[in-house]
């Protein structure tokens, strides 16, 4: 008796589970998630159709995943035939020495067609240490560019053009980005982004903090441009030099662009008592 019993209570379990499997709609899987150990992505979402350029959003939150001097890693942008179509350093905006650490980032594109891809991530690894480097993968769904490039310019100190350092002295570097309207917040990103190492290579340097973030660039009908950014801008700026130097860097970054005669830097919507020297 109590063998029959069991072999009732297994069949029923066993009917209940042939039930379920019936009823799952075919074909249907979990979708993946924005997050790994470590790592999570606040845009773009799993599968989202992507366009140049790309802001990319997160936050990192240890598992090997943390700050370092400013960025948290790098992402790069593969179509799915493995061919890497863009790539961009991931920007701290917070305080980077304490975990967690958001990031942002904006990544120039190029793609002949609507195709599938993914963003790899790749955590920052001081160590050089081969078991230290971590990987996230996302899939999303690129678009097709516009196949139009334009070249701006963005400004930098340089060691070598400026053995004196003469502070508000500044040296433009030339990039090449896909044509957008908003050209001149465009600049600013690449400005926020630094020199390349082959810039840093040739004395290029930035006196702009790592991790700032831009909220905002609004140009009036008079041609005066007001930039907005965060308060990483000023945080531990000290000394005429160095304020002179980062208001040169955003001054004349934007007034490359004929439609701007002049250029207001604010911070959090302050533009009274910042960048004190």
């Amino acid at each position: 008796m109590k063998k029959e019993f069991w072999l009732i209570i297994i069949l029923g379990i066993i009917i209940v589970v042939l039930g379920a499997i019936a009823l799952w709609p075919a074909g249907r899987v979990l979708a993946p998630q924005n997050s790994a150990e470590g790592i999570q992505i606040f845009s773009p979402e799993v599968n989202e159709e992507v366009f140049s350029p790309l802001k990319i959003t997160g936050v990192v939150n240890g598992g090997g995943w943390a700050g370092f001097e400013g960025q948290v890693g790098t992402a790069e942008l593969l179509d799915d035939k493995g061919v890497q179509l863009g790539s961009a350093v991931l920007t701290a905006t917070t305080d980077w020495t304490n975990s967690p650490v958001n990031f942002e980032t904006y990544l120039n594109f190029q793609s002949d067609a609507d195709k599938t891809g993914a963003l790899v991530f790749h955590n920052e690894n001081p160590s050089g240490l081969s078991d230290k480097n971590k990987e996230y993968v996302l899939p999303v769904k690129i678009k097709i560019s516009s196949g139009e490039i334009m070249k701006i310019k963005v400004y930098f100190n340089n060691n070598q053009m400026d053995p004196e350092v003469s502070c508000n002295k500044v040296f433009a570097v030339g990039r090449d980005i896909p044509k957008i309207e908003a050209v001149g917040s465009a600049a600013l990103w690449q400005l926020l982004f630094g020199p390349t190492q082959e810039e840093k290579n040739a004395g290029f340097y930035t006196s702009i903090n790592q991790g700032v973030t831009l909220k905002g660039l609004a140009i009036d009908k008079n041609g005066t441009a007001t930039a907005d950014f965060d308060s990483q801008l000023e945080n531990g700026v000290g000394g005429s030099c160095k304020v002179s130097a980062i208001r040169a860097q955003i001054t004349q970054t934007l007034k490359q662009f004929p439609t701007i005669k002049n250029v207001v830097i604010s911070i959090d919507g302050r533009t009274e008592d910042i960048l004190q020297p």
